[in-house]
């Protein structure tokens, strides 16, 4: 069997790292832009677009679980749909909630109860395949510079404590990811709520762009807390939230005044995330399993997310997998 053969044979199963896609797409028809969910042929065409470039999975929302239900009848079908057209399986599924203090707010005790409850239907509905990791935003949407407060960090880790512990009775992780309008968004908030929070139940995902946007250095983040880290979203950005963008309502990525366009691929010489350092701390961290790429809002100011989805799969083969099997120093 020659070189390339064997490496060909290699199944993904075997390698250290895997690539999984998070789901963001959409594409321009003759009826205007779409997504993927729009029908199964839109669906077959982004999923074997995502494997012909050589990603082994994909990452979606939870909040898709009605459109599953309506187009493929079960998660488990829809999973059987992903792997037909090349692809692994669902690796990891993003729990988007809408935040409000009266209802529903890690850092306000009184919503504990509804958190828990609504894990509960939440975990039951994916039941049907098995999950790496449900992945949260730690603390609400805070628009004063204070963000959460101590107090608020340590609600917010005795709850996602209780909600860890109960994923896991599942075989899933529950994972933190921070956005940078979050308000757990800045190094000591982050660092104070992982001193609060259970590591056995509370792991935690980080996101290159979001961090480095909030001027915390993703790189520096990870290393400080490696061992409770559960994946990644990799993608860059071209601009620090230095200013008071994050705080603007409803949405800092869409509403920004000052930034049209916060998100970019990985692998153009205009990012600010350090990737080749951030693959490096991962190698010698000991990390195995996947990395998911994320393409947030790709095509806003002219931008193709299948050209961001090439550009980012070639930078991870070519630079980020080789860097991880180079011999440490």
């Amino acid at each position: 069997m020659t070189t390339e053969a064997t490496v060909a044979a290699d199944t993904a199963g075997t390698r250290p790292i895997k690539w999984s896609y998070m789901d963001h797409w959409r594409a321009n028809g003759p009826r205007g832009p779409y997504d993927q969910w729009h029908s199964r042929q839109t669906m077959t065409r982004f999923l074997r677009q995502v494997a012909a470039v050589g990603f082994d999975a994909i990452d979606t929302f939870d909040f898709r679980f009605w459109q599953i239900l309506e187009q493929y009848g079960s998660v488990a079908n829809y999973q059987e749909f992903v792997q037909e057209q090349g692809l692994e399986r669902i690796v990891n599924t993003f729990h988007g909630v809408y935040y409000d203090p009266e209802r529903y707010a890690p850092e306000v005790p009184a919503t504990h109860d509804t958190i828990l409850e609504d894990f509960k239907v939440t975990l039951d509905r994916w039941s049907g395949i098995q999950l790496d990791n449900i992945i949260v935003m730690p603390g609400s949407r805070y628009f004063d510079e204070q963000g959460v407060t101590d107090d608020g960090l340590k609600h917010a880790a005795e709850v996602w404590g209780r909600v860890g512990e109960l994923t896991q009775q599942y075989g899933v992780n529950l994972t933190c990811h921070h956005e940078f309008y979050g308000g757990i968004r800045t190094r000591a908030q982050i660092d104070a709520f992982y001193g609060y929070a259970d590591p056995r139940y509370v792991k935690f995902f980080v996101d290159t762009a979001q961090h480095c946007i909030a001027d915390v250095d993703p790189v520096a983040v990870y290393e400080a807390h490696h061992e409770r880290v559960s994946d990644f979203h990799f993608k860059d950005t071209r601009t620090k939230g230095v200013n008071e963008d994050y705080r603007i309502w409803p949405d800092a990525e869409l509403s920004a005044v000052t930034t049209e366009k916060w998100f970019y691929e990985m692998g153009t010489a205009e990012g600010l995330v350090d990737f080749e350092s951030m693959m490096r701390s991962v190698r010698d961290h000991g990390y195995t399993g996947w990395i998911s790429v994320e393409h947030d809002k790709a095509d806003k100011i002219g931008g193709d997310y299948s050209e961001s989805t090439a550009i980012a799969r070639w930078y991870a083969k070519n630079v980020l997998d080789r860097i991880y099997q180079e011999e440490r120093a």
